[in-house]
């Protein structure tokens, strides 16, 4: 005959002055409702939950999730965005047959009415000579330097306004002083307007902006050096985009001229696109 089984406890291990008869699905002690974590079967004590807890995988948040949390900390979550976007496009470049590179580089003639793509305007930013890495690495390494600086200063829209316009600058910089069938990749434009519009808020605000000066203009000069191959039309266009989209930021950084500062720059994007169209049939060119 066969000993009897013992008997449970009618009572909460936790609680012993209430009775219950519900028994934890782990460990198998008796538990009281206030104890009792419901489980996928039964219920679990508290004990139990929280073995469970620390013996479950922990999973990363989501990347909008750690980029909220970036913004929250004051990163410069547009600069890193801007030079992670780049590089994926770079990697897509170099995979054989999806013609990346053929779609968004610039040339001028993609603004005239035989083959009218401005979008080719902006997205030349994005693509970079694959034959040399160092060209995309050195502008996302100036980016890294120039953007956290002064999307720290400007703020996230201002700042991403600025990279855009001095883009677009440069773009119509090698539509007037370059030939036609100039073909130009790379976002060194947008990077010489970030350089354009630090040397003006510097020199406006009282620092000293001489470093950045020689190192503007020792760059302007390698890029009229013979068989470099730089769009130095490219340069200059941004570098003067930037300068006065930083102008106009500096002279306007009053509370109550930001209205009057989004339209100096929504006027400053529309001179550009109609200096875009200097080989569309308009009369005026």
């Amino acid at each position: 005959m066969s000993d009897p089984a013992p008997e449970r406890a009618s009572t909460c291990y936790r609680h012993p002055d209430r009775q219950s008869f519900v028994l934890c699905q782990r460990c198998g002690r008796t538990i009281c409702g206030e104890c009792q974590t419901p489980a996928p079967v039964g219920v679990i004590c508290p004990e139990c939950m929280r073995e469970q807890r620390a013996s479950a995988p922990r999973t990363k948040p989501p990347a909008l999730t750690r980029v909220r949390s970036a913004a929250r900390r004051g990163a410069p979550v547009v600069t890193y965005s801007i030079i992670g976007i780049t590089l994926a496009v770079y990697v897509l470049q170099l995979i054989p047959g999806l013609g990346v590179t053929n779609w968004l580089y610039f040339t001028p003639l993609a603004m005239s009415e035989v083959a009218f793509q401005p979008w080719r305007l902006f997205t030349t930013m994005l693509v970079h000579s694959t034959d040399l890495i160092f060209h995309v690495a050195l502008n996302m390494y100036t980016l890294w330097i120039f953007g956290q600086l002064l999307e720290n200063v400007l703020g996230r829209w201002r700042f991403l306004a600025l990279y855009l316009i001095s883009g677009l600058a440069g773009s119509v910089g090698v539509i007037w002083l370059s030939d036609p069938n100039t073909s130009v990749v790379g976002a060194s434009g947008a990077i010489f307007g970030l350089m354009g519009a630090f040397l003006v808020i510097q020199r406006r605000l009282g620092g000293n902006a001489t470093q950045l000066l020689i190192l503007v203009g020792i760059n302007l000069v390698i890029g009229f050096v013979p068989g470099f191959n730089i769009a130095w039309q490219a340069h200059l266009g941004g570098l003067v985009g930037g300068a006065i989209v930083g102008l106009i930021f500096v002279e306007t950084r009053k509370r109550d001229q930001q209205r009057l500062q989004w339209i100096l720059l929504g006027g400053l994007v529309v001179v550009l696109l109609i200096l875009s169209l200097r080989y569309f049939y308009l009369p005026l060119f």
